[in-house]
């Protein structure tokens, strides 16, 4: 009884399923394959249940923002052989389980960087046979379970090959980037991808200029058995002294670089130079190379990627025969790292080079001195002042008594000031008349005088002495405060 309804329940669900497939198309089980059938746009009702969603050879042109929204299951998407020419940034919200998606043989122009940004389990990308002229640096950046990447067959001229690294792509596999307009590669950049990557890189039938750095990058791939290379030798061609009715086989034509080493190719990618600047102010970025006279050429790159012609010719930019790259007046968007090549047609020989440009805003002119140098310019000043206050401020001795005659007659106002004086009461105290009564003191009235001596050095030994002036105070106080006789 429980089979048969168990049965009952699947026939009811395949009924459900089949009663909301698009018109035209067909659905056998979790497939919804609308193929070839001139839509202009996407069918409707798609089940939500759908894995893998066939709309090759239609007449669609473009993808919206949401326009898979309501297929969270959605593992293979197919819109090859299609009219589109532009993808929203949101076209694939809520499509993350997608795995599988193919774009090719239609007409895209720019791979932006927000195209795919959703796609975070993507692991095979079909792009080939398009229109595509530029690749954003971060078009691939969310793209961490990427394997095959298919690019073949556009108009690329220049990819982000430094933004694909192991710790970014750690899955990649295949890389195709054959038949495409590229002319130079930076062999620096794909020298830093993992062996794996290297291995699915495609680059035949590429319009590449004959320079020593491609040719042993790609000598090199040959003898490791890479089949991206050994399997398509002949198509390996580059354009010799850049002109394109002369081609030469890579590796059939050794002779033309025979001057190529790998020790001297490696020597030929420079360190990259940092070059921090204000806001404003003129940048020069040289460009070291070897080589000499008319037969070396300079190109430079911008950490933009943009048309370095266009901004040559607009003025933000300034070329010089040297092959230095000038920024006349430094904005904050200048910053990022410029790239310079040097080829020398005669050797055959590619040198590089990378500045890296930070641009800051000019800030106020920082204090002369900061906190550390104005305490201790506080020290010294306060140090200063203490000496001078105890060896060059004159004696100012107003309690001492008026100089009378000693025996010794010595009257000088250098024996008269003593440490004594300068701690004792103010003048006004001492001269005038003492506040003590006239009549006898008893035991608690009685006072006792104090003189500090003078000190004099005797023999290598420090003694105490006493002036004639204060003996002579002492005797005085002592007859003052001693009781009349009786």
């Amino acid at each position: 009884m429980g089979s048969m309804l168990c049965i009952v329940v699947i026939s009811l669900l395949v009924q459900v399923s089949e009663s909301i497939c698009p018109a035209g198309c067909l659905c056998p089980s979790y497939i919804v394959s609308c193929g070839n059938l001139a839509l202009e746009k996407l069918p409707l009702p798609i089940p939500a249940t759908t894995w893998t969603l066939e709309l090759s050879h239609n007449r669609l042109t473009w993808l919206g923002v949401g326009t898979f929204y309501g297929l969270p299951r959605l593992a293979r998407l197919r819109l090859a052989h299609n009219l589109i020419s532009q993808l929203s940034p949101g076209a694939f919200q809520n499509a993350s389980a997608l795995r599988h998606l193919d774009l090719s043989s239609n007409k895209l122009q720019v791979v932006g960087r927000h195209h795919f940004l959703e796609l975070t389990g993507l692991e095979e990308l079909l792009l080939f046979n398009n229109r595509i002229a530029r690749v954003e640096s971060n078009a691939l950046m969310g793209l961490g379970r990427l394997k095959h990447l298919y690019l073949s067959f556009n108009h690329i001229s220049d990819f982000p090959f430094f933004s694909i690294r192991k710790h970014t792509h750690p899955h990649l596999l295949t890389v195709d980037l054959s038949s495409n307009h590229m002319s130079r590669l930076p062999v620096e950049d794909i020298a830093l991808w993992p062996a794996s990557h290297q291995r699915g890189l495609f680059l035949f039938n590429n319009s590449l200029l004959c320079d020593c750095a491609t040719y042993t990058m790609l000598r090199h791939w040959e003898q490791k058995g890479y089949e991206s290379v050994t399997d398509f030798k002949d198509e390996y061609r580059c354009l010799l002294y850049g002109d394109p009715r002369a081609p030469v086989r890579f590796f059939r034509n050794a002779r033309f670089f025979e001057n190529c080493t790998v020790g001297r190719t490696l020597s030929l990618v420079a360190l990259k130079a940092n070059l921090v600047v204000y806001e404003g102010e003129l940048v020069k970025m040289d460009c070291t190379s070897s080589g000499t006279g008319e037969n070396v050429s300079f190109s430079w790159t911008s950490p933009h990627q943009e048309g370095i012609t266009q901004l040559l010719q607009n003025g933000s930019l300034r070329l010089n025969q040297d092959g230095s790259l000038e920024i006349p007046y430094a904005k904050l968007d200048d910053s990022g790292v410029y790239q310079c090549t040097s080829l020398d047609r005669i050797q055959m020989l590619n040198e590089s080079r990378e500045v890296n440009v930070t641009v800051v805003t000019r800030q106020p002119s920082e204090e002369p001195f900061n906190t550390g140098y104005t305490t201790l310019l506080g020290c010294v000043v306060t140090l200063v002042v203490i000496l001078m206050y105890l060896y060059l401020t004159p004696c100012r001795c107003s309690c001492c008594r008026p100089p009378a005659a000693s025996p010794g007659g010595s009257n000088s106002r250098e024996e008269r000031c003593t440490l004594a004086s300068i701690f004792r009461a103010p003048s006004s105290m001492a001269t005038s008349e003492p506040m003590i009564s006239r009549k006898a003191p008893s035991a608690v009235d009685r006072h006792v005088v104090f003189l500090e001596p003078l000190m004099e050095e005797q023999n290598g030994h420090l003694k105490a002495t006493f002036t004639q002036e204060q003996l002579a105070q002492f005797q005085w106080e002592t007859e003052r405060l001693t009781p009349a006789a009786t």
